[in-house]
């Protein structure tokens, strides 16, 4: 295990069911794991995810793929069920999460969201400004994160009145096969109050921890894959330097 500290960021290179026991307390549990969705069969669940969610001719495939992403069903909820259960143990009273999801995985998200012990809330649904259109069907526009709390959610939590979608578009140039737009986690980590930790388990490039050190709050961080790794710890660098620029 590495771990890096960068400002108000607290970043650790491994997995996060080793790692989450050992954390302090945390207000949120902000996070887009993999969630081995792809294709309309269990086999195409399989594939690289660069197979799966990078179209052929996109630039986007030369990016690292990563690992996790290929369960069967029942071994994603019970998998889920196990790392949302451990951060749900080192998250205060009140405190919220939001795990993403496609379409094809939202009504097994919010099982093991429930199954780990959280609160369901509710579902803030991602619509994208641009997207493939398919013919005689309903576009698949939207990605999803389930919210929920950590037992019973007071009003008076510091948190404004919050809207129940978000409309960005995908980022034009990535780090990672799935990384999610500033714009978008800015957003959503308007839920947390400013000041409060949030933890993702599967920081990815660390967007997540961008949003959180440009909005006054604190992050922690867990990626398994080194590379990944190294791109978060670079970003949310340059996101601290970009602050105290501009204070």
């Amino acid at each position: 295990m590495r771990i890096e500290t960068i400002g108000n960021a607290t970043l650790y290179l491994g997995d996060c069911l080793d790692i989450i026991p050992t954390l302090p307390l945390v207000d949120a549990v902000i996070t887009d794991p993999p969630y081995s969705s792809g294709g309309a069969f269990r086999g195409d669940r399989t594939l690289d995810p660069a197979a799966k969610y990078v179209k052929s001719d996109s630039g986007n495939k030369e990016l690292q793929s990563f690992t996790g992403d290929n369960r069967d069903q029942r071994g994603f909820h019970f998998w889920s069920a196990l790392w949302c259960g451990a951060a749900l143990r080192r998250t205060r009273e009140g405190g919220v999460c939001l795990f993403f999801s496609d379409w094809r995985q939202l009504p097994i998200s919010t099982d093991y969201m429930q199954a780990g012990g959280w609160v369901w809330r509710g579902i803030v649904p991602w619509v994208k400004t641009a997207y493939r259109p398919q013919k005689g069907r309903f576009a698949a526009q939207c990605e999803y994160a389930a919210w929920g709390s950590a037992g019973a959610m007071p009003t008076e939590r510091g948190v404004g009145c919050l809207p129940g979608f978000v409309q960005c578009a995908s980022p034009n140039e990535r780090e990672h096969i799935t990384q999610k737009p500033d714009a978008l986690m800015d957003a959503l980590v308007q839920v947390v109050p400013v000041g409060g930790v949030v933890l993702d388990p599967f920081m990815g490039s660390g967007t997540t921890g961008v949003a959180c050190v440009t909005s006054g709050r604190r992050f922690i961080g867990i990626e398994l894959d080194p590379t990944h790794f190294e791109t978060a710890c670079r970003r949310i660098e340059n996101a601290q330097r970009q602050g105290r620029l501009m204070a």
